[in-house]
């Protein structure tokens, strides 16, 4: 997935919920803060996140730094998402579905905050597990990770939108595009598709030569990796005293060389 650059949008700060922690040690209790922040500018972009300090500004701070690292993109069709979702993330679960123009946001606690922030305005949702603000809103952020517009998904199976969904919805998809193209955001999908086509043309052959290659070039390029000082060798010289083929240091073992050497003594 595209990484989402926070300098470049108009994020809002929500605080979801304060959490006081006391420890208790020998020299007495220290308090800390826990705090659960949602930022989002409200035309797709939003992100959770949590951060603990002693002071309070300063867990909002690190919720507010923890958030906008982890911002997701809801491919909005109109003022609602595109189909239904569930997702189960530890002890919640979300169920998401999309309504009709003037529904509104029928949600509450993390998710309705959540919701907000992305600038959904009509959706319909539902909380089946935990009541967790914490569990609830990660389980709001993989629910809103899943979602895809009809077109990425045709993109991806290689078809046309028509034949996926009626031209109703295909039409909406496609007025939802172009409005995040006029703002500059651009499909994950199809960044995704663009980066992954250099390498497949690179893992693709350009030619029909055989896998060793041409037999000519290979034997050029094994002459031009000879060592240009091998071809000024000169042989070895042979020592006129020797006789031919046989080697400077080898002793001359012949009975004509043995007759002056004494005989060897062998005590008993």
């Amino acid at each position: 997935m595209a990484l989402i650059n926070p300098d470049t949008l108009n994020l809002d700060e929500r605080v979801i919920q304060t959490n006081k922690v006391q420890k208790t040690h020998k020299g007495g209790r220290t308090m800390s803060w826990s705090i659960l922040v949602v930022v989002g500018d409200g035309a797709g972009y939003v992100g959770a996140g949590i951060g603990k300090a002693r002071a309070i500004p300063d867990a909002i701070r690190k919720g507010v730094e923890a958030a906008k690292k982890n911002l997701v993109h809801v491919p909005l069709v109109g003022t609602t998402i595109p189909h239904d979702v569930l997702v189960r993330q530890g002890g919640a679960e979300v169920l998401l579905k999309p309504a009709s123009p003037g529904t509104g946001i029928v949600a509450g606690g993390s998710t309705r905050a959540m919701l907000e922030a992305a600038g959904v305005k009509d959706v319909l949702a539902k909380s089946l597990g935990s009541s967790n603000k914490v569990n609830t809103a990660w389980a709001t952020m993989a629910a809103l990770r899943r979602l895809k517009r009809a077109s990425d998904v045709a993109r991806l199976r290689g078809k046309d939108v028509n034949t996926l969904v009626s031209r109703s919805v295909a039409a909406a998809t496609l007025a939802a595009e172009q409005e995040d193209a006029a703002h500059g955001i651009a499909s994950v999908v199809a960044d995704q598709t663009e980066q992954a086509r250099p390498t497949a043309e690179a893992a693709t052959p350009t030619s029909a030569e055989p896998a060793g290659g041409n037999g000519s070039d290979m034997a050029q390029s094994a002459v031009s990796r000879i060592p240009a000082d091998t071809h000024n060798i000169e042989p070895p010289s042979v020592h006129p005293d020797n006789e031919p083929g046989r080697a400077a240091n080898i002793p001359d073992n012949s009975a004509e060389a043995n007759q002056d050497r004494p005989d060897t003594e062998v005590s008993a």
